[in-house]
C-alpha cells in the first residue's frame, strides 16, 4: 500500500508541476519558447567556442566535449532549480505548504514529483540541442554507434543523484526566505566549475581536481560523453582517461549513494530546525 501511495503522490505531483510550468501562456507560444530557448543557449556556447578556438573545425573533439557537457548540464541547473523552488513557491506564493506538509504523503516523493516536470522540459531541450548539434553543427556522433545501454543506465543514476541533491537544497530552503534561486545558482556554479562541464579537469589546480573527483556529476558527464561518442577518443582529454567505463560507472553509483545519504540527512536536519523555529509555513514576504 505504501508503494501505491508513493506512486500516486508522484503522479499527481508531476501533473501539478507540469500544469504550473506550462500554463503561463498559450500552448503554441510555450512550444515556440521550448524550441527557441535551448537553440539560443547553444548558439551562445558556439560563439564562445569560436572566440576561444577561432573555429570549430580547428578542434572538433574539444568542441564535442564542450557541447555535450553544456547540453547535459542543463539537467543539473534546471532540476536543482525545480526541486529547490518547490518549497519556496508553495510556502510564499501559493501558501499551501501547510496543507501539503500535514497531508498523508511523503514530502520527499512530492518534491521529486514536482521536479519531474523540469526533467521532462529539460529532456525536450536536450533533444532539441542535440538535434541542432547533429544537423546544423555537424557533431561527429553516429547514433548507430552510441552505447545506448550505458547511456540509459548512466542517465538514470545521474538523474537520481541530481534529484537527491535537489532534496537537500529544498530542505535548506525551509530555513531561508526567497533565496532558493540563489542557492541553486550557487551550487550549480560550483558543479559547473569543478565537474568538467566545459573544460577538462586537468586545467584546474590539484585542489580543484580533488573537488571535482569527489562530485558524482563529474562521472555522470563523463559517461554521457563516452556513451554518445564511444570511439571518438573523447576520454583522452577529460582527465579521466585512466578509468574504464565500468570503473567510472561504479564511481558514479558509489558517489551518488553517498550524496543520497547526505541529502536525506540534510533534509531531516533542516526540517527539524524549521519546525522548531516555526518556519515551515512562515511567509517571509521577502
Amino acid at each position: 500500500m505504501a508503494v501505491t501511495s508513493h506512486l500516486r503522490t508522484l503522479r499527481q505531483a508531476a501533473w501539478l508541476g507540469w500544469q504550473m510550468e506550462s500554463n503561463w501562456t498559450r500552448p503554441w507560444l510555450f512550444i515556440i519558447y521550448s524550441i527557441v530557448r535551448p537553440i539560443a543557449a547553444t548558439l551562445i556556447l558556439v560563439v564562445m567556442f569560436l572566440v576561444v578556438k577561432q573555429g570549430v573545425a580547428n578542434d572538433p573533439l574539444m568542441f564535442t566535449y564542450t557541447y555535450l557537457g553544456a547540453v547535459f548540464f542543463m539537467f543539473v541547473a534546471q532540476v536543482l532549480l525545480g526541486a529547490t523552488y518547490v518549497i519556496m513557491e508553495d510556502r510564499e506564493h501559493y501558501q499551501t505548504l501547510r496543507q501539503i506538509y500535514i497531508a498523508p504523503i511523503s514530502l520527499h516523493v512530492y518534491i521529486i514529483g514536482r521536479s519531474l516536470s523540469k526533467v521532462l522540459l529539460t529532456s525536450l531541450s536536450a533533444i532539441i540541442s542535440m538535434a541542432f548539434g547533429l544537423l546544423v553543427l555537424r557533431l561527429p556522433i553516429d547514433l548507430l554507434r552510441v552505447d545506448w545501454p550505458l547511456f540509459a543506465l548512466s542517465m538514470l543514476i545521474g538523474l537520481g543523484c541530481i534529484l537527491s541533491i535537489g532534496i537537500a537544497l529544498a530542505g535548506i530552503t525551509f530555513l531561508t526566505a526567497k533565496h532558493s534561486t540563489g542557492i541553486n545558482e550557487g551550487i550549480g556554479g560550483v558543479f559547473y566549475l569543478f565537474c568538467g562541464t566545459l573544460f577538462p579537469l586537468t586545467v584546474l589546480p590539484p585542489w580543484g581536481q580533488s573537488i571535482g573527483m569527489a562530485i558524482p556529476i563529474t562521472y555522470w558527464l563523463e559517461l554521457m560523453r563516452r556513451s554518445l561518442y564511444p570511439a571518438g577518443g573523447i576520454e583522452t582529454i577529460s582527465g579521466l582517461g585512466e578509468f574504464s567505463n565500468p570503473a567510472i560507472l561504479l564511481l558514479l553509483a558509489a558517489s551518488a549513494l553517498v550524496f543520497l545519504g547526505l541529502s536525506l540527512l540534510i533534509f531531516w536536519f533542516a526540517d527539524r530546525m524549521a519546525r522548531k523555529a516555526g518556519k515551515v509555513d512562515m511567509t517571509t514576504t521577502y
